[in-house]
């Protein structure tokens, strides 16, 4: 399950069933077991996109599919419907920079010395006139606004990491509990510069953060005296005739005076204006700008030639009035190239087919999980700075083998299904739902005729009998029939009536397909290395796979299909971003396409986006004159207004520029 929203998905209202459960069959408590151990075993990396576990994960898969007597022959000859995504970027060969001064003369900067190019940059080649746009924060409400009335527009622009006053814990920017403020993000800052039009961004360490870090390492040498003093007097104090006394006090204070001469070298030897490394900050293949990391000598020497001050003097000065000090740096050209390469990986879903037979038979009902995890961490982890594989039990290792479960369960039956049954074990859902969106692109079987979809997503750790569904008012006939089979069942439900949330069956949703979602909650160890096999409900998990089965053979064999229901105030699931809350929107992403600008892949019905006349397919490429160049982008700035405010919006609609005008919604 998609880490970037899931708690807004667990407010949940309980409808209290109370009785004793069935007994789960031994023999399934077996197979979900020897399942889940092996998907969920160091040996499959995680199942990470890229990785060689998630292929290893995707056989294991198809040869369940085959072995329960699926047709895994319909996706091309095989079971795989495969295709390539972005997961990752690696430094090019041609990256170069350097500035021009107004005499002309080039001020040659070399690369991991003088600069870094950044990975969540584009490549490109740039030449433009250099401006300094301070901390290129865009703060309304806190009226400081760097890049305000100053033209960046095919400038190449240097930029200060961090925020103003950072010694104030106090001040507009402090950060809450030590954290960051947002207005510090990278990603902010490269969104706020690349929304104005600059053609390059020279990013730069803010002195402040460098000058503290000096001070810390010479309050350790400090710190580090002291234990010399008390050791020097503990050996002065000894008996001069207890050599054994003497030689004891002697080597403690050898090794204290060790240690202040190891700091004091560290210090002299540190650095305290590091470069990123290539690969800090991830990627961003919407993001159409170069990024590179300068140094601070590198900036110093245009910024004292223009200005006649530094860094440091210009970060004093914003400090001191906090007013903003952005300026073109006259007579100044920087001239450069970056090449950053994007890493494509190989990836499928991984697709059964039970054929229907009769008068419904070209009817088909979609029964579905995720079986791709978040590998050794990374961006998606909740363990951040941890490189451990991150085994993925319940997310969502528990709903491929309750998928499995049930394609066994079918595949044995001897009666022939009236509607056909396909089994799909997603891939790359963590990575934005690119699996199933993939799928309802290029499904293969019309969506016109897909009556439902049935997705299982973290059905592992059930607790308290209470079993979440979602979904539950996207058709009338649903939560009727949920509630009657859950007279057997007997689980506390909760039921969600949202189609859309941070899983699967939102891709489906979006094609106007009614949708199940069920979920037994989240959990400390969710997106963290520390969701292992050991802690699943293997029996709860077993008893939900009997709730499904049913709900899905009732499903496939009523005659009165499901109806679509519109479930207004959804969408948005996308948003990237904690903090303050942006007014609704509406908006569905589609990650998997990668044309520059906010792919959608759909609208919420009733939505601000939906009234606006936004549609799927549409990428929205400028919001209120300010450039788009992915979720990111589009998030931020959607940050900047209000509910009931209109803005202006252009999108690409068949390669053609649309202007709509929404009106925004109150924040869901």
């Amino acid at each position: 399950m998609r880490r970037t929203v899931v708690a807004s998905w667990l407010l949940v209202g309980l409808l209290a069933v109370s009785s004793v459960p069935a007994d789960v069959a031994p023999e399934v408590k077996s197979r979900l077991t020897e399942d889940l151990k092996y998907l969920a075993s160091d040996d499959l990396e995680g199942r990470g996109v890229g990785t060689n576990g998630i292929n290893l994960a995707a056989d294991f898969v198809a040869k369940a599919f085959r072995e329960a007597g699926l047709d895994v022959s319909k996706a091309g000859g095989d079971s795989f419907q495969e295709f390539s995504m972005t997961t990752g970027a690696k430094l090019g060969e041609k990256n170069s920079l350097k500035f021009v001064g107004p005499d002309g003369a080039a001020v040659e900067l070399a690369i991991d010395k003088d600069f870094q190019t950044c990975s969540f940059g584009a490549s490109g080649t740039f030449s433009g006139e250099v401006v300094f746009g301070g901390y290129a924060i865009d703060s309304k409400d806190n009226n400081y606004q760097d890049l305000e009335g100053i033209d960046v527009k095919g400038k190449i622009v240097i930029v200060l990491r961090k925020t103003p006053r950072q010694a104030d814990a106090h001040g507009p920017f402090a950060a809450q509990h030590g954290g960051t403020a947002p207005q510090a993000d990278l990603r902010s800052k490269v969104s706020n510069t690349f929304g104005k039009g600059a053609a390059a961004i020279l990013l730069v360490n803010d002195p402040y953060s460098s000058h503290k870090e000096a001070d810390g390492a010479k309050q350790k040498v400090k710190d580090l005296s002291e234990p010399v003093v008390t050791a020097a007097e503990v050996l002065l104090a000894a008996d001069a005739n207890n050599e054994g006394a003497v030689k004891e006090a002697r080597a403690k204070l050898a090794d204290a005076v060790e240690k202040v001469r190891k700091q004091r070298e560290a210090n002299e030897q540190g650095n305290r204006d590091v470069l990123m490394k290539f690969g800090y900050g991830g990627f961003n293949q919407g993001q159409q700008l170069p990024v590179f990391h300068i140094t601070q000598a590198a900036a110093d020497q245009v910024l004292k030639a223009a200005f006649k001050k530094s860094l440091t003097d210009l970060e004093a000065e914003i400090d001191k009035d906090l007013k903003p000090k952005s300026a073109a740096l006259t007579g100044w050209k920087a001239e450069g190239t970056a090449s950053v390469e994007l890493v494509k990986a190989e990836v499928k879903n991984v697709i059964g087919v039970i054929e229907g037979a009769g008068a419904l038979a070209e009817e088909t009902v979609v029964v579905g999980a995720h079986y791709d995890h978040v590998g050794f961490g990374g961006q998606n982890s909740l363990a951040p700075g941890v490189k451990e594989v991150h085994n993925g039990a319940d997310d969502n290792g528990s709903g491929t083998v309750t998928l499995l479960e049930l394609a066994r369960r079918f595949g044995a039956r001897k009666e022939k299904l009236k509607r056909r049954l396909v089994f799909i074990a997603f891939t790359a859902e963590e990575s934005g739902l690119i699996g199933s969106e993939k799928y309802c692109k290029e499904p293969l079987y019309p969506l016109d005729k897909t009556i439902a979809m049935i997705n299982m997503d973290m059905v592992g750790r059930l607790k308290e009998e209470k079993l979440i569904i979602y979904g539950t008012g996207t058709s009338p006939h649903w939560k009727p029939e949920i509630e009657r089979l859950n007279g057997q069942h007997k689980f506390d439900l909760a039921l969600k009536p949202e189609g859309f949330g941070p899983s699967d069956q939102s891709s489906f949703y979006a094609k106007k397909i009614p949708v199940l979602h069920f979920f037994t909650g989240t959990h400390p160890e969710y997106h963290r290395p520390g969701d292992d096999w050991n802690l699943i409900n293997f029996d709860g998990m077993a008893r939900v796979a009997d709730m499904v089965e049913q709900v899905v053979l009732e499903t496939v064999q009523t005659d009165e299909k499901p109806q679509y229901v519109e479930v207004k105030g959804q969408g948005d699931q996308g948003s990237t971003r904690s903090g303050n809350p942006r007014p609704y929107f509406g908006s569905i992403p589609d990650f998997g396409n990668e044309t520059p600008g906010y792919a959608l892949s759909g609208v919420a019905p009733g939505s601000p986006a939906d009234k606006g006349g936004l549609k799927a397919g549409d990428v929205i490429v400028e919001l209120a004159q300010q450039k788009i160049g992915g979720l990111d982008d589009f998030d931020l700035a959607l940050r900047k207004f209000k509910a009931g405010e209109e803005i202006e919006i252009i999108v690409l609609r068949n390669k053609e520029r649309v202007t709509l005008k929404i009106t925004l919604g109150q924040p869901k």
